[in-house]
């Protein structure tokens, strides 16, 4: 393993990820079968793009190409936020369930952009 790098499962980022991925599938499950081919997939689809672009992300050398996956993370988390809206205005889920996921939401966007921004530091030879 090259010197400083740390194991995909030792990355705290990706493990906050994971646990909000899981919490999204728990919302998603209580979905009513009018959403099975519609937002259904769209919410599994957008929270599994969090975990795997933080994942390819951590998976590249070059902290640009790190940088960059880690936006899409954040996008990712956007859209969920946006899904979370729906199932909100829609009544498929207990409000506080939505609101708490939420707040995890961005939560994550900060520390998405927290890790960007150690990246950028690095890049600069701020950080070691």
């Amino acid at each position: 393993m090259e010197p400083g790098r740390f194991r995909l499962d030792d990355f705290e980022l990706y493990q906050l990820a994971r646990q909000f991925r899981r919490k999204v599938y728990q919302v998603v499950r209580q979905l009513p079968k009018s959403e099975r081919f519609a937002l259904d997939p769209q919410m599994r689809r957008a929270a599994i793009s969090i975990t795997n672009n933080i994942a390819e992300g951590h998976g590249r050398f070059h902290f640009q190409e790190n940088m960059q996956f880690c936006r899409v993370a954040r996008g990712s988390i956007d859209e969920v936020l946006d899904d979370l809206n729906i199932c909100a205005d829609e009544g498929y889920s207990d409000l506080q369930i939505i609101n708490e996921l939420k707040v995890e939401a961005y939560d994550l966007i900060a520390r998405v952009n927290g890790y960007l921004s150690y990246l950028r530091r690095s890049q600069q030879g701020k950080d070691s």
